[in-house]
């Protein structure tokens, strides 16, 4: 029963990256111990492959693995991020450095080499991003934009 148990907590570690790489997820289960999985058991190991060694979040985060997003890595999360750190990240980005706005700039997978420019170009944008009328929606659309516009960013706009 124990056994049972580990396999279907194992399985539901795995759903957040289901989307559209299969009852598994993406990771290294997937796309390489496993990548032609057509038996139940087979979609149970890579699951708990993808789940216990680390690589599913690795693979998220880089969009790699399989977990590629057509509006990049972990673009999803981006909206949840922006909703759960809205005040934070708007006092960082004020200031043009901090805890959040590094996070951001993590979750939206900007280069370490590009990411002063990323800070710098919220910063000199605050008062477009953050406007009296911003929502966590309407911020993120502004901060695309703002990326979209400058040479060094665009290819992190969605």
């Amino acid at each position: 029963m124990k056994k049972l148990i580990a396999t279907v907590a194992f399985a539901g570690l795995s759903s957040v990256a289901m989307a559209d790489h299969g009852p598994a997820g993406c990771g290294l289960g997937t796309e390489v111990v496993f990548p032609d999985a057509t038996e139940w058991y087979e979609h149970v190991l890579a699951a708990t492959t993808n789940g216990t060694s680390g690589n599913q979040t690795f693979g998220m985060t880089s969009g790699t693995l399989g977990c590629e997003d057509a509006n990049g890595p972990m673009a999803s999360n981006t909206q949840k991020f922006m909703d759960d750190n809205m005040d934070q990240l708007a006092a960082d980005v004020a200031v043009g450095q901090g805890e959040t706005l590094d996070a951001l700039a993590e979750v939206m997978a900007i280069e370490s080499a590009d990411r002063a420019d990323f800070a710098a170009a919220l910063q000199s944008n605050f008062t477009r991003v953050f406007n009296a009328e911003a929502t966590s929606a309407s911020a993120l659309t502004e901060v695309n934009a703002v990326m979209a516009e400058s040479a060094k960013l665009n290819k992190y706009a969605a």
